[in-house]
């Protein structure tokens, strides 16, 4: 980027900016929600940089600051490489038609960051441990983290992405790179330190943000100059034909597969939200008591994936599909298939890398975890049954870094989904621990008949053909 043009460059792009969030301000559906959600997700965030003080003892508490530092940038490098660079303030095809640049869409990746579970977890519990360990000093330093750390995360997201591009196969060693940039031990002992300290270590990461903004913009202007290899060899790949199955539900689940695999964001999370919490698992040795809650972790991801937007996935297809002389129980039924199978096998492939180190488990232990695989999957599939047919969204999921909802409800489904599948998870690793095996069976056979309540309700409301005719019209559009 040219030095004399980069300030009308930025200018134009802050310009940019600021119309694109007018104008999803204006295609909000409901703004007293929205507005309740800023308000609770700014409460929370108030209450975590406040209270723990008042509620922790601060005793011991040195020791978890540095690796809550690691945790908050690998949480935002690995989403930010593994959406191609953050997410999209404006859709790709809606963007086509305006003179949005690469640095717009960058600063927009920027804002929608912190929208995110993941994101605002990692924040809320850095603010509280700062805040316990230093009091009113540690938050202006976490903030000015988590600041520097998006900023990296989204700079780190465009190399990654340029290096798919360029068909680079070392890209997935971006993440790695990140992690080395900003100096999370200094930092721990600052927070630790007396107030000069706090300040100096603020202003520091606050100065170090404009230059991994500016290099984000920069990378993010390469990029939009390259092919994206991964989208377009999936668009132009040949496939060949095969024999048609034996029954229209089986037509249905072999297209709704393709349609999963065939998807480039939809692929690769899949892939990460597999991996990745079995890898930490298997790093970190944790135990059969630990393993219980991976599976509510990596359920509840894989369903935010596409799941809290089941038709997405049709896109303009949808009327096609509604075309064909199916009952509608039998297409409900092949899409809730092929999710559960997402679900049950990233959540089975965590498990597997988990176990590798977790030792011989107890018949208790090794119970509450299938338990909990199936009871989260189970949770997972009729809240996103639900959703589905009360919120669905116009989404085209060909761009790498699209996402099934909105963000500000993405925010709202994986919260929902984070708290139900964490408690379930808590309430069986529980009754593991004591060893009451009838427990553990009793409250699984509770949650899984509640949550087989919710789908048959479901499956009910979408042979309704009045309210199928206003899904299709949405998705469709």
């Amino acid at each position: 980027m040219p030095t004399a043009r980069s300030w009308p460059e930025t200018s134009r792009a802050l310009a940019d900016v600021r119309h694109l969030l007018w104008f999803r301000r204006a295609t909000v559906r409901r703004r007293r929600a929205a507005a309740f959600a800023l308000a609770a997700l700014g409460l929370v965030t108030v209450a975590a940089a406040v209270l723990p003080p008042l509620l922790v003892a601060t005793d011991e508490l040195d020791r978890f600051v540095r690796p809550a530092l690691v945790a908050v940038v690998l949480v935002a490098v690995t989403g930010a490489i593994a959406g191609g660079g953050g997410r999209e303030l404006l859709a790709r095809d809606p963007a086509a038609v305006h003179p949005i640049s690469p640095v717009s869409d960058h600063l927009g990746a920027l804002l929608l960051a912190p929208l995110s579970a993941g994101w605002l977890i990692q924040a809320w519990g850095l603010l509280g441990l700062a805040s316990a360990v230093a009091g009113p000093g540690g938050p202006p330093v976490a903030v000015a983290w988590l600041v520097a750390a998006t900023a990296l995360a989204q700079a780190v997201g465009w190399a990654g992405d340029y290096l798919r591009r360029r068909g680079v196969l070392a890209w997935f060693a971006a993440p790695l790179a990140g992690l080395g940039v900003l100096p999370a031990p200094l930092v721990a002992e600052a927070i630790g330190d007396g107030p000069a300290a706090q300040s100096l270590a603020a202003l520091a990461l606050l100065a170090a943000t404009v230059p991994l903004v500016a290099a984000g913009a920069v990378l993010a202007v390469v990029t939009a100059r390259l092919v994206p290899r991964d989208e377009a060899r999936r668009e132009t790949a040949d496939h060949a034909p095969r024999s048609l199955p034996r029954s229209d539900l089986a037509l249905l689940r072999r297209t709704d597969r393709a349609s999963v695999w065939r998807s480039v964001p939809l692929r690769r999370g899949t892939y990460l939200l597999a991996l990745a919490p079995g890898a930490v698992a298997l790093a970190g040795g944790l135990a059969w008591s630990n393993l219980v809650l991976l599976p509510g972790l990596v359920a509840s991801g894989c369903v935010l994936l596409f799941g809290v937007n089941l038709w997405c996935l049709d896109g303009r297809g949808m009327l096609w599909r509604e075309s064909l002389p199916v009952a509608p129980r039998t297409v409900l039924l092949a899409r809730a298939l092929v999710l559960t199978e997402v679900l049950a096998g990233a959540g089975t492939a965590t498990l597997l890398l988990g176990a590798l180190r977790a030792g011989r488990p107890t018949t208790a232990e090794l119970l509450a975890v299938v338990l909990a695989l199936l009871v989260v999957v189970a949770q997972s599939l009729s809240a996103a049954l639900r959703w589905s047919l009360a919120h669905p969204y116009a989404v085209d999921l060909r761009s790498a870094r699209a996402t099934p909802a909105p963000p500000l409800a993405m925010v709202g489904y994986s919260l929902r989904l984070a708290v139900t599948t964490t408690l379930s998870g808590l309430l069986l690793a529980g009754f593991a621990g004591v060893g009451r095996t009838d427990l553990l069976a009793l409250s699984a056979v509770v949650l899984l008949a509640v949550a087989a309540v919710r789908i048959r309700r479901a499956a009910r409301r979408w042979s309704d053909p009045v309210r199928r005719a206003a899904v299709v019209a949405v998705v469709a559009a």
